[in-house]
């Protein structure tokens, strides 16, 4: 007796669809499972009996062979309870093979018989759809982010009788079905905002800069001059997401487990501070079997690295390739997966290790050596790597006391939102979606300032000694800070900011 139940694996943040065949046969009694299981998927015998019997089903007292198909992929966790008991009820007779073509399955079971939720699901009604499949029958917990994708039944079960009952016919259930506007407009509020911000009108100037180009952002100052406060509210003056951007973040955090089962859909920009002694594996991700890192877990959203010096240097490195290419490749021996990594870094640090210097109101006990050796753990080609260096001084007493409110974030997203605008427009058609991520073709055609303009590049170009990489970014962030005026053109005086922005080249190389 034979039986194939359709089911689903993740690889990456993708998942392929997954043929659970059974066949029951005479002889003596054995339950193999077959098709690169991991010791989750071969303890899965366990449950399953377990869940028959207490469902009130028979167990077959025979030779049992579990084979997950095609059998050269790694299969893990538990999510194939579900399908591999449906398959040994289906090749038992118990249930109707009628809907098993129609349906996908995953879930873990419980020893009584519940369906216990599963990560990834997100990513199975994605593949689900794109198969052609009518519908996914996935655990309760599980149903509403699978909802999300439109065009296919998500069906929610809290117990084994309910499936079988279901594919029999005899228990109609009621596809999950959920608001996407109301999904979206949950993230749309921040606690943060920027009229809270005292002073530091350079500093927000230049973080408005940065959310409206996608530019990465160094704020070098001393303890408490309000670096972490500035970075936590960048969020809230970013682009909305767009539905896609959504659905490649949730993606990712479905396949992590980290999903807000209650709003089932991250439509907000991720904010991710990891703490600095975070190792490269979980900065970038990895693993004997590769999982995303909060480079990853940063997509289309915010990567705060706060105390920048105290990061392990080889931790650092590592960021070179993600910021460049949007992307993570990790191989290891059994295989290679790709994850998306386009983020937005944000950095802060000290000008020293005791923090004061250039402070005019504390005195700085380091060294000249101290320092050096403090800034050098931040390589320059790291360092070329980010657009923005600007400094962050103490806040002034009478700005702490200034009772009047600042510029709200709602003003400074809406420029923003403006000018992002104005940039999908003119990326039409490409894989660029901000000036930040402007390939060399771009910058040649789209930044190219005026006489005026062109001559301070070259005079401050030639007297700072900037690579040519330093070059590049100077122009990308003039063609932001000219989006921001409404200007076609890049004109001197937009060169000169960019170029404040640079200034701190010198001091820190």
């Amino acid at each position: 007796m034979l039986a194939k139940v359709l089911s689903s694996a993740l690889l990456g943040i993708d998942a392929i669809m997954v043929d659970v065949e059974v066949d029951i046969a005479q002889g003596l009694p054995q339950f193999a499972t077959v098709g690169l299981p991991d010791g989750a998927v071969k303890e899965s015998k366990d449950r399953v009996k377990s869940a028959l019997k207490n469902s009130g089903y028979e167990f077959p007292n025979r030779k049992i062979t579990v084979n997950l198909a095609p059998a050269d992929v790694k299969k893990e966790g538990a999510a194939f309870d579900l399908p591999i008991s449906i398959g040994i009820m289906a090749a038992t007779g118990i249930v109707k093979p009628d809907h098993l073509k129609k349906y996908l399955l995953l879930g873990e079971l419980s020893l009584d018989g519940g369906v216990k939720p599963v990560r990834g699901c997100l990513s199975v009604a994605v593949a689900a759809k794109n198969a052609g499949l009518a519908g996914i029958i996935v655990p309760e917990e599980n149903a509403r982010e699978g909802a999300v994708v439109e065009g296919i039944e998500v069906i929610g079960v809290s117990e084994l009788a309910q499936v079988v009952e279901f594919l029999n016919g005899e228990r109609p259930i009621i596809p999950y079905s959920v608001d996407i506007q109301q999904l979206f407009s949950q993230n749309s509020e921040h606690n943060d905002d920027f009229s809270e911000v005292k002073g530091q009108e350079h500093a927000k100037r230049a973080l408005e800069v940065a959310a409206a180009g996608g530019h990465n952002i160094l704020m070098i100052g001393p303890p408490g001059s309000g670096k972490t406060m500035l970075a936590r509210r960048i969020p809230s003056i970013l682009p909305t997401m767009s539905f896609n951007e959504a659905i490649e973040t949730s993606k990712i955090y479905s396949v992590m487990g980290l999903l807000d089962r209650d709003r089932a859909l991250v439509s907000g920009r991720p904010f991710r501070s990891p703490h600095h002694t975070i190792s490269d594996i979980g900065l970038i991700g990895g693993g004997n079997t590769p999982k995303p890192g909060e480079v990853s877990l940063s997509h289309n959203g915010v990567l705060f690295l706060d105390e920048l010096p105290e990061f392990k240097k080889h931790v650092l490195e590592v960021l070179r390739q993600p910021l460049e290419d949007g992307r993570v490749t990790i191989s290891r021996a059994l295989t290679s997966l790709t994850y998306p990594s386009r983020i937005m870094l944000v950095t802060a640090m000290n000008p020293c290790p005791c923090g004061y210097l250039g402070d005019p109101l504390h005195q700085c006990s380091c060294t000249p050596v101290m320092i050096h050796r403090y800034r050098s753990r931040i390589s320059g080609p790291l360092l070329d790597r980010i657009d923005i260096h600007i400094e962050v001084p103490a806040v002034k007493y009478r700005d702490l006391a200034d009772r009047s409110e600042g510029e709200s974030s709602a003003a400074i997203a809406g420029r923003v939102e403006h000018s992002r605008n104005l940039q999908l427009e003119r990326f039409k058609g490409s894989k660029v979606h901000c000036n930040a991520q402007m390939t060399p073709r771009f910058i040649k055609k789209f930044c190219e300032p005026d006489a005026a303009g062109q001559r301070m590049l070259e005079m401050v170009t030639d007297r700072l000694g900037l690579s040519a990489r330093t070059y590049t970014r100077i122009l990308k962030v003039a063609r932001t800070i000219a989006d921001l005026e409404g200007s076609d053109g890049i004109r001197e005086n937009h060169i000169s900011e960019a170029i404040q922005y640079r200034s701190l080249d010198r001091k820190i190389s």
